[in-house]
């Protein structure tokens, strides 16, 4: 099945001396990413960030790492060299480098292999799936690493330093990756989004967020041991219309209004959709 539809998992246990890395970008990727392979033993030869703050906060986690703000002096004797930029300054700052014909790699999830082709013959995914934010500390090791490359060495270079740092560790084209992203938007932005309307509801009775946390810790356990949608409960599922009109109706806020209304029907319809492939 190509990778696509499914991702194919890969294990290595390479031994070989580690290459060395230069990472664009000290944001929230960046800064647990590199220090995930500093960790496993990488060597980091150059920090890239716009500002000197977010770059010398990096390097001081990472043994002092160097580091530039002036992309014309990045370092040339990097093995590989790691973007992990927004995807929207990703190819305006590859524009600016002189990297052209080095190893390059994005993280991102949604943009192509292929966005590399102008800068390098040797280019890679290397793809954490995951949601980071500085401030709070990660397990790489159970992050699924997802990899592409332009050609079986550059692959091979992705897989063994993914496997360093991740017990899983996979192989997925542009396309499939596009939809994994999809999903994982899905899963998490827009889950934080609900928790963002659900905490507007609650000041408006004067009551912190922090009393929807047992609930929400409950709905996430739950899915450990149940598929998403036999884990799905609450007026929506049955599509109690005296309860979904009465709530509607308790929202002010038009869009969010609109929201509730399509979320209530895509949980009744996939709930319905679930009890007839039951039978």
């Amino acid at each position: 099945m190509s990778g696509t539809k499914m991702a194919k998992r890969i294990n290595s246990n390479c031994k070989k001396e580690l290459p060395s890395v230069c990472v664009l970008g000290c944001g929230n990727l960046g800064t647990h990413l590199v220090q995930a392979l500093y960790h496993a033993g990488y060597p980091i030869l150059q920090l890239y960030s716009r500002t000197v703050e977010s770059a010398t906060a990096l390097s001081n986690l990472v043994g002092n790492a160097p580091f530039t703000t002036d992309l014309s002096k990045l370092t040339m004797s990097a093995d590989l060299y790691i973007c992990a930029l927004k995807d929207s300054v990703l190819h305006e700052v590859l524009a600016k480098t002189p990297l052209r014909g080095k190893r390059i790699v994005h993280t991102a999830g949604s943009m192509p292999l292929s966005l590399l082709s102008e800068f390098t013959d040797e280019g890679g995914v290397f793809y954490p799936m995951q949601s980071f934010s500085k401030a709070k500390p990660v397990d790489f090791s159970v992050i699924p690493i997802f990899v592409e490359a332009t050609n079986g060495e550059m692959k091979k270079l992705l897989v063994d330093m993914a496997s360093h740092i991740s017990k899983s560790v996979n192989l997925l084209d542009t396309e499939g990756r596009k939809q994994l992203h999809l999903a994982a938007v899905f899963a998490s932005n827009f889950s934080n989004h609900m928790y963002a309307i659900a905490s507007e509801q609650l000041c408006k009775l004067g009551l912190p967020f922090e009393v929807l946390l047992p609930l929400i810790d409950e709905t996430c356990a739950k899915i450990h041991s149940l598929s998403p949608v036999e884990a799905q409960t609450g007026p929506a599922v049955r599509y109690d219309l005296n309860v979904i009109t009465a709530q509607k109706e308790r929202i002010e806020n038009p869009l969010q209004q609109k929201i509730y209304e399509l979320v209530s029907q895509s949980i009744h319809e996939m709930a319905s959709q679930n009890e007839v492939s039951q039978q």
